[in-house]
């Protein structure tokens, strides 16, 4: 008695087929087990095997790299925003129009300039002669002790002129000619300033003015006449609407030569100290005006 179907050929055994049997018969009928069938059969359930691991395996890439990738959008989602939720609100933006604050200036204008107050009779207002020039009974320069003299003014500037110089203060219209002198050792000097309507006009005087061109010596107040006929330094400039003059030379009629360093000193010092009157006359004006404004 044999078990199986009859008349039907032997049935296969499928390693992954429960119940199937194994391709020998039992150990009753005495035959030996195909070594080979099994062999093959163990090959094939080992390339099964590693088939199904390479495909796990694939699919767990992939799982993993969607964890992944999720993970970064989660991330970058979180980061932008709390980025965004950390901004003010619109409203608490400054515009960019605002008007930006403004401050007061902290720079003081720039000051007047004295000589403005000195170069045209407009401006140069303030009373005017030769004993307010040249105020006091002395002045000192350096070291040198000055004593003043007899002063003199006029209008008819040609008149306290000599040589060629009362041309050249008519040409240019001069208004007033103020004269002042000074003496110290012997040696005198007197000094003509002549004043203009303008600076031009005085400057122009400056500049036709030649060595004949002579200022009237002054004497009087302790001063003898003095550079009468004798030969004398002059010197002339000015300054503003201001052209000044000095006539210097020796008390008792001596001629000047180069070697008289009293003579040039004095005349020099005087010089100086019109030029600074005139210009202390441009500052107190300035000041004034600059309290006013």
């Amino acid at each position: 008695m044999s078990y199986g179907q009859q008349g039907g050929p032997p049935s296969q055994w499928d390693p992954w087929k429960p119940n199937s049997q194994q391709p020998w018969n039992g150990g009753a009928d005495g035959q030996t087990p195909d070594w080979a069938a099994l062999a093959e059969a163990s090959e094939t359930r080992n390339k099964r095997r590693k088939l199904l691991f390479i495909g796990g395996g694939a699919l767990a890439t992939v799982a993993i790299g969607t964890a992944v990738a999720v993970a970064v959008v989660s991330a970058n989602g979180d980061s932008e925003a709390s980025t965004t939720s950390s901004l003010p609100a619109t409203a608490d933006i400054p515009s960019q129009s605002a008007t930006a604050p403004s401050f007061a200036p902290t720079s003081a204008p720039p000051p007047l300039d004295p000589k403005d107050f000195v170069s045209s009779k407009t401006k140069d207002t303030d009373p005017l002669g030769a004993t307010i020039l040249f105020p006091g009974t002395q002045l000192t320069m350096g070291e040198t002790l000055y004593k003043k003299g007899a002063t003199a003014e006029t209008k008819k500037c040609a008149s306290a002129a000599k040589g060629t110089l009362p041309k050249v203060l008519t040409a240019n219209d001069c208004t007033l000619l103020m004269r002042v002198s000074y003496i110290k050792d012997g040696v005198a000097v007197t000094v003509g300033v002549a004043v203009f309507d303008t600076e031009a006009q005085a400057t122009k005087a400056k500049t036709q003015a030649d060595n004949s061109s002579v200022v009237a010596s002054l004497s009087g107040k302790g001063i003898k006449p003095f550079c009468d006929g004798a030969i004398c330094r002059t010197t002339t400039n000015s300054y503003g609407r201001y052209a000044y003059f000095t006539t210097a030379g020796f008390i008792n009629g001596k001629d000047v030569t180069e070697k008289s360093t009293a003579v040039t000193s004095i005349g020099n010092d005087l010089a100086e100290f019109t030029f600074r009157q005139i210009r202390r006359r441009g500052e107190a004006q300035a000041s004034a005006a600059a309290q006013e404004g």
